[in-house]
């Protein structure tokens, strides 16, 4: 049988109650839900202590997700930083070579200051320097022992001028250009030096070995008097070099004189001062009588 479109309770006495207790349920609801409502706009404190017992129900629920919340970031966190590991390494190495090259650079410039601050305490203020330069090359090993320095005539570069590093004489200027000069280095065999012991003030002079070392000869014949390790300055004969510059040490004697090693090694010398010639005027002089006198006479027998 077809059921039927009235829907109408009729004298279904347990539809009519059910209909009643629902309006009854909402209205009880609609009363209760004003009467809470006025209460806490009149006196917002009168929930407190439902508000704290619900708080107290729902702390361990809390408590529980925000463990799970952690837990879960940890192990994101752990599995991020174990995919990540090999470009932290990278660029850690990255890091760590370049704190190592600025270390290395700060170094260098740390002992390229102190070799300028020691080339600039032995200037001397009331005879200047002709020019400071940088030596930028010499010769090793050849039968002729040369530097080039990177100061020319543009500076006042002449030849014959002397040239000195930090720890003592370097040799003189022999060639010159705009922007660069050729010093003829003490161990040169063409080169000899007028020194003194600086102890006593015994004379002699030293004379390059062409072989990169120097040999010490005293203008004294007699019993050798020198020892291993005096000092040999210049003594200012000649009129070249200033006196009292660093020149030599003497390392062995011999039966005429001693073997020495420089006081001022080129190799490892970076910066040098060039100097005016000691006294200029007397070495114009004797360059003009050897020129006046003209070469030497030959003998018609």
């Amino acid at each position: 049988m077809a059921r039927s479109r009235n829907l109408r309770p009729g004298y279904s006495r347990r539809a009519q109650y059910g209909i009643f207790t629902g309006y009854l349920v909402l209205v009880v609801g609609i009363v209760i839900g004003v009467i809470a409502l006025g209460l806490s706009l009149l006196n917002p404190g009168a929930f407190a202590y439902l508000r704290g017992a619900a708080s107290e129900i729902a702390a361990p629920v809390g408590e529980a997700s925000s463990a799970v919340r952690q837990s879960g970031r940890g192990f994101i966190a752990a599995v991020s930083a174990y995919f990540d590991t090999g470009h932290q390494n990278l660029q850690l190495t990255r890091e760590i070579a370049g704190a190592r090259a600025s270390a290395i650079a700060a170094r260098a410039t740390a002992n390229e200051n102190r070799r300028l601050k020691a080339l600039l305490q032995i200037v001397d203020p009331a005879q200047p320097p002709v020019a400071t330069a940088w030596l930028i090359g010499s010769t090793a090993a050849s039968a002729r022992r040369y530097a080039i320095i990177d100061a020319g005539s543009t500076r006042g570069v002449r030849a014959g001028q002397p040239v000195r590093g930090a720890a003592g004489l370097i040799g003189r200027v022999v060639e010159t250009s705009p922007g660069t000069a050729r010093v003829l280095l003490l161990s040169d065999a063409d080169n000899v030096v007028p020194v003194r012991r600086a102890a006593d003030g015994l004379p002699g002079f030293v004379q390059g070995a062409a072989n990169g070392r120097i040999e010490i000869r005293l203008l004294t014949m007699g019993n050798n008097p020198l020892h291993p390790g005096d000092v040999f300055v210049t003594s200012g004969s000649g009129g070249i070099y200033p006196p009292n510059i660093p020149v030599a040490v003497v390392s062995s004697t011999r039966r005429d004189g001693a073997e020495g090693r420089l006081a001022a090694d080129p190799g490892s010398t970076d910066y040098v001062i060039v100097l005016p010639v000691y006294k200029a005027d007397a070495v114009a002089a004797m360059t003009a009588s050897v020129k006046a006198a003209g070469p030497p006479l030959k003998d018609e027998n």
